[in-house]
């Protein structure tokens, strides 16, 4: 793995601006090293916070290397076990339990609940941050699945406005499918959208009882979650045995001929692209709910930071960590980034920006994947597949189910 430096460090802006950070470099400034994933951030964005953090806190210096995803959790592993940590890490929020598990993160309760306002925190990204009560990751940025339509299609077919219901969005999708084109494009194993169905039924992909982690697809709930997903995926012609990177969705839905398809905005990017045709004529509405009281709830995904405790600068981490996390960074990160900002206090700032707005307006249903540091482990070999697959051709969902959960079991013992 390569790590790519800042351009732009701290120590030639000093040199450059003759006094713009207080103290010249090596003259008794602390530097935090910070670990950021490749593509999380602009460095726009990045040219901006640090010359204002450290325009605020002379004495600090920052020093972000950018990661690559491929292989960063044994390199994470490898530098909380070793005596030379950097300060900060990006990680998925996800990720944070396997590393705490090691009790080698640093416990930020306390900054979390005096300093950062961890009530108005988005639930996908907090709860999985927190480990028995401890708050390990601070939520930084979130992203997911939103739905994304075709404007022209909607309406050719007379339809006015977006679904707010479940039950519309089954109608609206089959008016919408006729010869040539999909009423929705879902792929029969994209699970990340099926866990949001069975989390609106009150269903988990896995639960914990007694410390134990067990399989729960079995359970009336998800099965209802099941069931809701095989009666949309009907209006379309989304394989039932593949996911939704084969074929990608958006290259097919950029053929012309789709009316909706799930995913997190930046795919419309990926959309227009492949097809300058669409521009502006693509919509995003949140993931309907049961009702039209709130959106349909959705995985969540983004990133925590977390602070190592074998790190040299632990304090002024904290000053690092609660600066990207305060609400002005957040909704500066949000615009740039067209990320979810990290409390759903923020999502009214972004009413202006549809696809932002509709990714916020759904981030406040966002659940995260079971809080077990072996849920790595079920991915790997994910036997949520194979059980959509199985569903969708016809087989026994009860006894498929079943199948699927004593496989998450297996996976989930330690």
């Amino acid at each position: 793995m390569k790590n790519r430096p800042l351009v732009l460090t701290t120590a030639l802006v000093c040199a450059v601006t003759l006094g713009g950070c207080g103290l010249v470099p090596g003259s008794g400034t602390r530097t935090v090293h910070i670990w950021l994933m490749k593509d999380s951030v602009s460095q726009d964005f990045l040219d901006r916070f640090t010359a204002s953090f450290e325009d605020k806190h002379p004495g600090i210096e920052l020093d972000v290397a950018f990661q690559e995803w491929t292989g960063i959790g044994k390199k994470v592993t490898e530098a909380l076990a070793g005596d030379d940590a950097p300060e900060i890490i990006e990680v998925g929020n996800t990720q944070v339990a396997q590393y705490a598990e090691s009790g080698a993160l640093r416990d930020l309760t306390l900054e979390s609940v005096r300093d950062l306002g961890n009530e108005d925190w988005l639930p996908g990204l907090a709860e999985p941050g927190s480990i028995n009560g401890s708050q390990y990751g601070i939520p930084w940025y979130a992203a997911n699945r939103v739905v994304i339509y075709h404007k022209d299609l909607f309406a050719e077919a007379g339809i006015e406005e977006p679904p707010k219901t479940r039950a519309e969005w089954l109608e609206v999708s089959e008016r919408l499918n006729t010869a040539g084109t999909d009423g929705i494009y879902l792929s029969g194993q994209d699970w990340y959208t099926l866990a949001g169905f069975i989390w609106d039924e009150g269903g988990q992909l896995a639960v914990e009882r007694a410390g134990e982690w067990q399989g729960a697809l079995h359970t009336p709930a998800a099965l209802r979650g099941m069931d809701f997903y095989k009666r949309l995926q009907s209006h379309g012609s989304g394989p039932k045995d593949a996911d939704e990177e084969t074929p990608p969705q958006a290259r097919v839905f950029a053929e012309g001929r789709v009316a909706q398809m799930i995913a997190v905005p930046s795919a419309a990017t990926v959309i227009e692209q492949a097809n300058p045709a669409l521009k502006g004529k693509l919509g995003f509405f949140p993931v309907p709910g049961k009702t039209a009281a709130a959106p349909g709830a959705v995985f969540i995904g983004g990133s925590d930071l977390i602070v190592p405790e074998n790190s040299a600068e632990r304090a002024a981490a904290v000053e690092v960590v609660s600066a990207l996390a305060s609400d002005a960074w957040q909704l500066d990160l949000a615009r740039t980034m067209n990320y979810v900002p990290n409390k759903t206090t923020l999502a009214a700032e972004l009413e202006g920006e549809e696809s932002t707005a509709a990714m916020a307006a759904g981030a406040a249903q966002g659940r995260a994947t079971p809080n077990s540091p072996q849920w790595a482990d079920v991915e790997a070999d994910n036997p949520i597949k194979p059980y959509m697959t199985a569903v969708l051709t016809g087989r026994d969902p009860r006894r498929a189910a079943r199948t699927a959960s004593d496989r998450i079991t297996g996976a989930l013992r330690p």
